[in-house]
């Protein structure tokens, strides 16, 4: 594609200098430039991508985009902002891959990775091709492909997009992150709709506060961006969304009353069943997955479903045939006589809500393992601290301690925790886990919450291998007399 064509995509004052080059691909990483691509310089957190001009150019950039000229030996576009442009260019370049098949976002501060498996087995049993990109990798028509984080840069999306319309997808899942949407990395992505799941205290480091972090996430619903809109309305936040956006919205609930909803709720430690309630009619599903919030992430996925012409036959069969989800209320058995749950919950209302569902499933105790990532919001600490203590034993450890001190992570936990609750702290989290293990009877379900699928520990600059599904299976196996 031809640099003017591609300026002409910008809105904005676009500068075009040197020669009109033909591109081939767009990256923001100087270090993965080839021949004939388009390099943009970002300004990032930790360096700015300008000081890489001249490496990109040796490595066969046909040329760059900048924020001001520079004296680079090749075609330059210069506009106002590098890394508003990269996402409408990427998607330029590759043949604006979302709008050549149905681009589903998903946001909000739980459920994301939940709903994108459960939509890819719907799609997958209503006999079309799905694609998945979000927290625990991306899948092209049933194939693994490494993502580096949930919702990736605008220049790999695009990519990731265009090979999945390469491969036939019909439907693609995307996690879309509160970071993403501020940091523009879906920008030149067009959903076909647009949903939302809740709104809990997370992420307050980057946002600031509470009505920032929301507003980022608002901006998925811009009429300008989605076709339709799927929100769940449990929670003051996705009313709010639901009553503000001019695309058409189907609403979906639990607690309340909605277009999509749900009745004659059971769950049990092996799953969830259910009535869907629909303005077309009313049909019984379950989900392996317990708990009241996968009960309102299934209904989102079905509202979806619904809204991309999907029938119900095949909702009810996807919903029911969905696999394991990597980290989320996911089973570790290794023959105890008790239950373990690896999850990812790391939020204070997160970790409510699977100890309240815990509670429905099981006839003894709850064991709870929590902790709190180290520089990330300090202000949720003492709510994680508070959530944890609803468990009957909590076991308070690291989570990543990244840069700071484990135990002063732990102590403004446990500030949060109210007197007379049966209270364990341990900063090594291998023996965290083990005390839990330990301290469980035949009845007690054990949670260990905060990292879900993640596989390391990370440590100021280290990331130390680290898996908690991993971990309890080991320690498992080695309390003597478990499962004899």
């Amino acid at each position: 594609m031809l640099l003017s064509a591609l300026a002409d995509r910008l809105t904005g004052e676009v500068d075009l200098l040197g020669d009109d080059v033909a591109v081939t691909d767009v990256t923001h990483d100087s270090r993965l430039v080839k021949p004939g691509d388009l390099f943009v310089a970002i300004r990032g957190f930790k360096t700015d991508g300008h000081r890489y001009l001249d490496a990109a150019v040796e490595a066969g950039a046909a040329a760059v985009v900048v924020d001001r000229s520079s004296d680079v030996r090749s075609a330059q576009l210069v506009v106002t902002d590098t890394r508003t442009a990269l996402g409408p260019l990427a998607a330029a370049v590759h043949g604006e891959p979302s709008r050549q098949i149905a681009v589903v976002g998903i946001t909000g501060t739980n459920g994301k990775t939940t709903v994108t498996h459960l939509l890819e087995s719907i799609v997958d049993a209503a006999g079309l091709i799905p694609g998945v990109i979000g927290t625990v990798g991306a899948r092209i028509a049933g194939e693994d492909v490494p993502v580096p984080r949930t919702t990736p840069e605008a220049s790999d999306l695009q990519r990731l997009l265009d090979q999945m319309v390469d491969a036939g997808v019909d439907v693609a899942a995307i996690e879309v992150s509160s970071h993403a949407l501020a940091l523009h990395r879906v920008d030149g992505t067009w959903f076909r709709v647009g949903a939302f799941t809740n709104l809990m205290q997370d992420h307050l480091d980057f946002h600031g506060d509470m009505d920032t972090y929301f507003e980022a996430k608002r901006q998925l619903f811009s009429a300008d961006r989605v076709e339709r809109a799927v929100v769940a309305i449990d929670d003051d936040a996705g009313r709010t969304i639901a009553d503000a956006v001019t695309t058409p919205v189907t609403t979906a609930a639990v607690d309340h009353d909605a277009q999509v909803m749900a009745e004659d709720i059971t769950t049990t430690m092996d799953g969830s069943s259910f009535t869907i309630i629909t303005p077309g009619g009313s049909y019984r599903a379950s989900i392996p997955l317990p708990g009241a919030f996968n009960v309102q992430n299934a209904l989102v996925a079905a509202a979806i479903s619904r809204d991309l012409g999907i029938g119900a036959d095949a909702i009810v069969a996807g919903l029911a045939g969905v696999g394991a989800i990597p980290g989320r209320f996911q089973p570790v058995v290794a023959g105890q006589p008790f239950g373990v749950v690896v999850d990812y919950a790391h939020t204070p209302d997160a970790v409510s809500a699977v100890v309240a569902s815990a509670r429905r499933i099981t006839e003894g105790r709850v064991i709870a393992v929590v902790g709190a990532g180290g520089d990330r919001d300090r202000e949720k600490r003492p709510a994680m601290g508070a959530a944890a203590a609803a468990a009957d034993l909590a076991v308070i450890t690291s989570d990543n301690p990244r840069s700071e001190d484990p135990a002063a992570i732990i102590a403004e936990v446990i500030a949060g925790i109210p007197e007379g609750a049966d209270v364990i702290t341990e900063p090594d989290r291998r023996t965290a886990i083990r005390s839990a293990l330990s301290s469980a009877g035949d009845a007690d379900l054990v949670l260990i919450l905060g990292k879900g699928h993640e596989q390391g520990q990370e440590f100021d600059d280290t990331v130390l291998p680290f898996d908690d599904r991993v971990v309890a299976a080991e320690e498992l196996q080695s309390i003597r007399g478990l499962g004899t």
